[in-house]
């Protein structure tokens, strides 16, 4: 399948995908349509790592983006990994230029735990 163009994009966590995803693939189940290798796939990836709510997700990335240093797209990788210590939550911010200190990195983990 080729893609001609890009419609639209937005950002979405890994707990939206997957619902996304399932219904796509109620869709294709009750069209009696197969579903290739590719979506598959990506529906295993989604169910398999997906470690919460749709809503619990987003709700986390909401809280996230008001804090101080927090960028968009750290926001959504936190919300799809959902660390659970501060070495997992640092290496998410390694390629950043700046580091959190401890009372910045156990409120994050504060968020995530309730979350979950």
């Amino acid at each position: 399948m080729k893609v001609k163009g890009v419609i639209s994009e937005e950002r979405i966590t890994l707990p939206e995908m997957k619902g996304q995803l399932a219904q796509v693939e109620a869709r294709r189940l009750d069209a009696e349509q197969e579903m290739s290798y590719e979506l598959r796939q990506s529906i295993e990836h989604a169910n398999h790592l997906s470690k919460t709510s749709a809503e619990q997700s987003r709700d986390l990335v909401d809280k996230l983006l008001t804090l101080e240093k927090m960028k968009p797209d750290i926001a959504f990788r936190i919300a799809n990994i959902m660390p659970q210590s501060r070495d997992e939550l640092r290496a998410i911010y390694a390629k950043e230029r700046y580091t959190l200190t401890g009372e910045e990195l156990d409120a994050i983990l504060e968020m995530v735990i309730t979350h979950l």
